[in-house]
């Protein structure tokens, strides 16, 4: 059996002395799309946060290719091949869209990549990150993120706050990236039916435990499993 691309062993973490995540174990391999959903405030923001290195470690093992990599610091994890798209964004308003894509650059990658997924960064390629809407914030925040080749995408709920026709060409993206089994996919989104789509094992996320894991079709299906842990009916 191949080694996993991403290994969590009994994950214990949180900000400080808080611990949220409360002892996850889970194995990603390498070319899956795996959709991490629950309610809000359960822990899979801080879970994301926890795989790049940007929070408090109190217990259990990351595991990288096999390698250890809970000591690491996020951008010695980016260099390895981890790439995180927080919710909040953080691209640099004051610079142009070319210069966050500069700004991310790493090996052989090329900004051309970029605007072959995202026409319309090309085209606002000279504007600042604070002129631009929030949909093409989002695109560029994503292709910044790209442009450091990263071998695991982690979308922390890419599609919130954005227009219909905006989340679905965001899809279609992330689509055509997962397409090739290179680039594995964690998808944290609040849009349950549009994750499940896309995702080959769903995962539910309550109180900083895994609470469920399965094929991510069975799953959308279930509508008793997904009004117990999110609490509505599932929409896409």
């Amino acid at each position: 059996m191949a080694e996993p691309l991403l290994s969590l062993t009994d994950l214990r973490a949180g900000y400080g002395p808080t611990q949220i995540l409360q002892g996850i174990s889970l194995d990603v391999a390498q070319g899956e799309r795996l959709a991490l959903i629950g309610r809000n405030g359960v822990g899979k923001t801080t879970l994301l946060a926890t795989i790049m290195g940007l929070t408090t470690l109190h217990g259990g093992a990351l595991n990288w290719n096999g390698a250890p990599i809970g000591k690491l610091a996020p951008h010695r994890r980016a260099a390895l091949g981890l790439g995180l798209v927080p919710q909040t964004r953080d691209i640099f308003k004051s610079l142009t869209v070319e210069e966050n894509l500069i700004a991310g650059l790493r090996g052989d990658a090329s900004i051309e990549e970029a605007y072959d997924l995202f026409p319309r960064l090309k085209e606002r390629r000279r504007n600042g990150g604070g002129q631009l809407s929030g949909g093409e914030q989002q695109m560029l925040s994503v292709a910044r993120t790209l442009m450091g080749r990263p071998k695991l995408l982690m979308l922390d709920e890419p599609l919130e706050g954005l227009a219909p026709v905006i989340c679905e060409m965001l899809m279609d993206v992330f689509e055509r990236l997962a397409g090739d089994g290179r680039t594995t996919v964690i998808l944290v989104e609040q849009h349950a039916g549009m994750a499940l789509g896309f995702a080959d094992r769903g995962v539910i996320l309550e109180a900083g435990r895994i609470v469920h894991t399965g094929d991510a079709k069975t799953l959308r299906a279930d509508a008793a499993t997904l009004g117990r842990y999110l609490g509505v009916g599932l929409a896409d």
